[in-house]
């Protein structure tokens, strides 16, 4: 069956902020109101043109963030204003204010938020930072993901997700692996994100840096191989499908035509592997990724065959 995709069209402000609170240096200023509102846009939001009375384009639904320049703009208006001008921007039902380079709201201003629930939070970063590092983490929650059954290493810069049927050695083809200088992301289920145009894989919380080997058990990678042997996640670069020995015929041999696999609808450079007794798969992996990192680089050896082999019968030397 194909891969359930998951997505995700809002989180809550209060996920937000325990999930990022301590990466962002987010702290709540006043009361604890609010939390179950909910954030419908991966971005960041900051709100001069509305505090100026303009709204045409308004984007309510992202997190608003008060910097320098809105903050001296408030300052400047008359208090009924500054007062009524912030009250129009909170009724708009914005998820939550962000205070940047550690300044905070007047008592006036903080009591429009309470009343109309919104809460407040503050930071001690630079405003640009603070936007950057709090985007990608929002379109990190926001990105599409898909878990799928097998292993993902990372070879010498290049992510390989090992798949194939049950039993059909992808743990014990890692394992050989990790003993070539590799390092475990995931094994039996592998997270994969789509992410500022790439695909992420790592691991759950709780299986992250085991594998389970048959025969054996549950065993810890980091205390066997050390802790260069894990890494949290990987980008995706290629796919390798461990086929059984019946399919061998199918296989292909030369390589000129290359293949891909679909992952949330991006196309994975992608190889099939036959595996049958005597054959050293973890061998054939390698090779495959030192492979597709000279394909990176721009040198294709299968294509500098088949030109030799043109060039031979065309008479060339």
């Amino acid at each position: 069956m194909p891969a359930r995709v998951k997505t995700v069209a809002s989180i809550s402000v209060g996920k937000f902020f325990e999930a990022h609170a301590k990466e962002l240096g987010l702290s709540l200023h006043g009361e604890k109101v609010g939390f179950d509102r909910v954030i419908s846009e991966p971005a960041m939001n900051r709100p001069g043109l509305a505090l100026a009375g303009f709204y045409s384009y308004f984007a309510k639904k992202r997190v608003q963030v008060l910097g320098n320049s809105e903050l001296s703009y408030l300052k400047k208006l008359p208090d009924e204003m500054r007062v009524e001008r912030f009250r129009q921007m909170c009724e708009r039902e914005i998820p939550c204010i962000i205070v940047a380079r550690g300044s905070a709201l007047d008592d006036s201003l903080c009591a429009v938020a309470l009343e109309c629930n919104i809460p407040i939070f503050g930071t001690s970063q630079v405003t640009m930072n603070f936007l950057n590092a709090a985007t990608i983490r929002l379109e990190h929650e926001f990105a599409p993901s898909v878990t799928m059954h097998g292993c993902m290493v990372d070879m010498r810069g290049i992510g390989v997700l090992i798949v194939g049927k049950s039993g059909s050695g992808k743990s014990e083809t890692a394992i050989g692996l990790l003993e070539r200088g590799a390092s475990l992301v995931a094994d039996d289920m592998v997270r994969i994100k789509y992410v500022g145009g790439e695909l992420m894989a790592t691991a759950p919380d709780l299986s992250r840096g085991y594998m389970e080997i048959r025969g054996i058990g549950i065993i810890n990678v980091a205390n066997l191989y050390g802790l260069a042997s894990i890494r949290p996640d990987k980008r995706l670069d290629l796919v390798v499908t461990l086929k059984p020995q019946a399919d061998l015929n199918e296989v292909d041999r030369v390589g000129l035509q290359p293949k891909t696999y679909e992952i949330l609808g991006q196309q994975v450079n992608h190889v099939e592997i036959p595996v049958g007794p005597g054959r050293d798969t973890a061998r054939m992996v390698t090779i495959a990724a030192l492979d597709q990192q000279l394909r990176r680089l721009g040198y294709n050896m299968a294509d500098e065959f088949n030109q030799r082999l043109l060039d031979h019968m065309s008479g060339g030397k």
